[in-house]
């Protein structure tokens, strides 16, 4: 019999980024999805990003002085991406103008309360932005496809979701709906990615583990929740989510333009003269941080 060569005995060839790509390209064409792009550098990420979030501040000044009062919800399956899509939103404004929601588990009393009930203290006021990372949209997803809820309990959510966001709408309230869409490859890299790595780990819940497997049950949900709650006054905006530089680019992007705003004039800022020396620091023994780095 003759020898294994040394490439049969190294076992199979690794795929290229170059290989990895045509494959995408590929499948995306298969399955009707817009084929992905090359890859954005971090150079280029980052000269983007920053633009946009100068643009953001502006939004926050403007949102400020006119009082406007909105509402972002992000929805998506595990690992899409929500949370670094909304750091990404919030990095360089302020905490007081943009709030992140993100609910626990509803407790006991919640769990007696109208399902909507425990969201609405969030709700913006004039002059904030408030983003949920999941919200109530958790009805028609997690609870349904978990079983924490019944079948009827989803129509009627189903039911009632649009008519609830008329009056919010009506009220004032601008509200942005963002699903964060990711293949199932994609998931699992970054789901795996977690398990290991100890800046992640508190992401990989017992939930996301329960969800792995129940994908098309997901994707049901997904279906029947954009069917019954995508409406002229409420639509659902969705985000290709394989690339997390570019959904965060794209959905910032997008956010800027469904707000209207404008620059508010800054006065110049011009710092008055300084006189250092009048007083004597006190000698106190200072407790100092220890210098490791």
């Amino acid at each position: 019999m003759a020898k294994k060569s040394a490439a049969t005995k190294a076992g199979p060839k690794r795929k290229s980024k170059k290989d990895e790509s045509g494959d995408a390209r590929r499948s995306a064409g298969k399955s009707g999805a817009e084929a992905p792009k090359g890859e954005i550098s971090g150079k280029d990420y980052a000269r983007e990003m920053k633009k946009l979030h100068v643009e953001l501040v502006k939004l926050q000044e403007w949102v400020k002085l006119k009082g406007l009062k909105v509402c972002v919800v992000f929805e998506g399956r595990d690992g899409a991406g929500k949370g670094g899509t909304i750091k990404a939103i919030t990095e360089r404004v302020s905490p007081r103008v943009f709030r992140v929601v993100a609910l626990a588990a509803p407790t006991e009393r919640e769990k007696s309360q109208m399902y909507v009930q425990r969201y609405l203290p969030h709700f913006p006021a004039a002059g904030e932005v408030v983003i949920f990372d999941r919200s109530w949209y958790n009805r028609a997803g997690v609870e349904r496809v978990m079983g924490f809820c019944s079948e009827a309990d989803v129509k009627g959510f189903l039911t009632v979701a649009p008519l609830f966001e008329k009056l919010m709408v009506n009220s004032g309230i601008i509200l942005l709906k963002y699903w964060l869409e990711v293949s199932p490859e994609e998931q699992t890299r970054r789901l795996a990615g977690r398990i290991d790595d100890g800046r992640k780990i508190w992401k990989l819940s017992p939930m996301d583990v329960k969800s792995y497997n129940r994908w098309d049950d997901y994707t049901k949900a997904r279906d029947d929740m954009f069917a019954a709650t995508d409406s002229s006054w409420a639509p659902w905006f969705v985000a290709r989510s394989e690339d997390k530089k570019r959904v965060r680019l794209n959905v910032i992007s997008h956010l800027l333009k469904q707000v209207p705003y404008k620059a508010v004039p800054v006065a110049k800022v011009k710092f008055p003269e300084r006189k250092i020396g009048r007083y004597k620091a006190a000698d106190f023994p200072f407790k100092y941080v220890p210098e490791r780095f």
